[in-house]
């Protein structure tokens, strides 16, 4: 009874540690989604300025036009920025998952060889867990870069509107 006792904790033992990994896989795989539609949002924005870009063609460049190409330039410079903290991401996330899929699978393995290795298991997990943070952090940045676009945009808004109030 006891022998059935100790395998039970041991199997129970195994199953824990190869799904804590699958935890932050399924996070990965959230951020990854986000991250995709982040990137999305990014194209679209991009074909929405090179639109505006060719209706600037042949017009005048009197202070309003002028206004209107800086504004355009400088918001391809911030989506070029985002599009590669984007990609960057993508790359940390993707890896996060293959890590932590490898975790779990490392886990599994070694249980069935009946391995006492703690250490490839373990740095998987660190390795897998710090992509996920690096992932995260570009997340962070990227997020800045887009808010501070935003604001640029709502400044130029607002010239707009104090110019027909005169």
């Amino acid at each position: 009874m006891d022998q059935l006792l100790k395998d039970l904790a041991s199997a129970t033992d195994v199953l824990a540690a190869m799904i804590t990994p699958a935890l932050l896989i399924s996070a990965s795989g959230t951020l990854v989604l986000s991250t995709s539609n982040r990137l999305s949002r990014v194209v679209d924005r991009v074909r929405v300025l090179i639109r505006d870009a060719e209706g600037l063609e042949g017009e005048e460049h009197d202070a309003r036009g002028e206004q209107r190409r800086f504004l355009i330039a400088n918001q391809l410079t911030s989506l070029t920025k985002r599009a590669l903290l984007l990609r960057s991401a993508l790359a940390a996330l993707y890896s996060a998952i293959g890590l932590l899929v490898a975790t779990s699978v490392n886990v599994g393995v070694l249980t069935m060889l009946r391995l006492r290795w703690v250490l490839p298991p373990t740095l998987l997990a660190i390795t897998g867990s710090c992509a996920l943070l690096w992932g995260s952090l570009l997340l962070v940045r990227e997020g800045r870069l887009a808010i501070g676009s935003t604001l640029e945009e709502m400044n130029y808004a607002r010239t707009l509107i104090h110019r027909a109030e005169r």
